[in-house]
């Protein structure tokens, strides 16, 4: 049975009675026997500076260094690359942003671990605001372009969704304004996906009455949908209050926060994730209504998924 079977068409259709609930539990349980018990993750609420090269250093630092303490899979903020603002990533071209992606790529490459990095993309008169995901040999499987975009004029919106796997565990990722959409994690959950990677430049401390909001949604993203929820955000300027607001934090499929960084620092949050905990049951269990399950499986149906 392939992989794309067991997460698409058995999450979905054995949901919708076309198959068989036996066929449906050996599906599963197939998909569970492939995929680590435990994988431990590491969000990093890095703060970008005006030199493209710097970021780029330190972004590889991070990775040895955290693969060194056991970190699989090692995640960055919304354009973390580059930074978030409109001069910042106007100022660089495509074939500078080609060469950032390649070094972080050989770092991760090299540790022999995940990267998720937010980086812009440049394509002819295009700009997107992206989330790659780097694998272990260093290619990267997934480029997904934020949908729902907030501030940024510099960018396009996005025209896909995505599911990937990672050590075999099927994940999903959304960038900042997306987690304000409650279907945009859904529909992955609903195609397969267990994790989601949610990286982020929210609004800064000038903003503050935002940051119980954001901490409401995010958190209701993985409850709704019984996944973890690894979020890495940039941290506030102390002297300015700009920059964004920190918080990163790991989410279990419970709605409980297991871990959360400051406001104002760079720092690493880390967790060990109980895979079989993330089951997708609230999601799934949309498709018990029948006169919704059509709606939901066509939804689901346009999630593109990575081999």
């Amino acid at each position: 049975m392939s992989l794309k079977m067991t997460r698409r068409t058995l999450l979905l259709a054995g949901c919708s009675g076309i198959l068989s609930q036996q066929s449906f539990a050996q599906g599963l349980a197939e998909d569970a026997a492939r995929i680590p018990k435990s994988l431990r993750v590491s969000a990093v609420q890095f703060r970008s500076g005006l030199d493209l090269d710097e970021n780029v250093h330190r972004h590889c630092s991070y990775i040895r260094r955290l693969a060194e303490q056991g970190s699989r899979v090692i995640v960055f903020p919304e354009c973390s690359v580059t930074g978030y603002s409109d001069n910042a990533v106007s100022k660089v071209t495509a074939e500078d942003l080609a060469e950032a992606e390649s070094y972080i790529a050989k770092a991760a490459k090299e540790a022999g671990v995940y990267a998720v990095v937010g980086v812009p993309t440049k394509i002819k008169d295009k700009t997107f605001n992206s989330a790659i995901v780097i694998d272990p040999q260093g290619k990267i499987i997934e480029r997904y372009h934020k949908v729902q975009l907030a501030r940024e004029r510099w960018a396009e919106p996005g025209d896909h969704l995505s599911v990937f796997p990672i050590y075999g565990i099927p994940c999903s990722i959304i960038i900042c304004h997306d987690e304000r959409y409650p279907e945009l994690v859904r529909l992955p959950v609903l195609a397969g996906a267990r994790i989601i990677f949610y990286i982020s430049h929210e609004s800064g401390m000038k903003h503050e009455h935002k940051i119980e909001p954001y901490r409401a949604q995010i958190v209701a993203r993985a409850v709704e949908n019984t996944v973890y929820v690894v979020q890495a955000n940039a941290p506030a300027e102390k002297a300015t209050l700009e920059g964004s607001h920190g918080q990163s934090r790991i989410i279990a499929p419970s709605g409980t926060i297991i871990c959360e960084a400051s406001i104002y620092e760079e720092e690493v949050v880390s967790a060990d994730l109980e895979t079989d905990k993330a089951t997708g049951a609230l999601a799934r269990n949309s498709l018990r209504c029948e006169f919704l399950r059509d709606w939901w499986n066509q939804g689901a149906a346009k999630v593109r998924v990575v081999e």
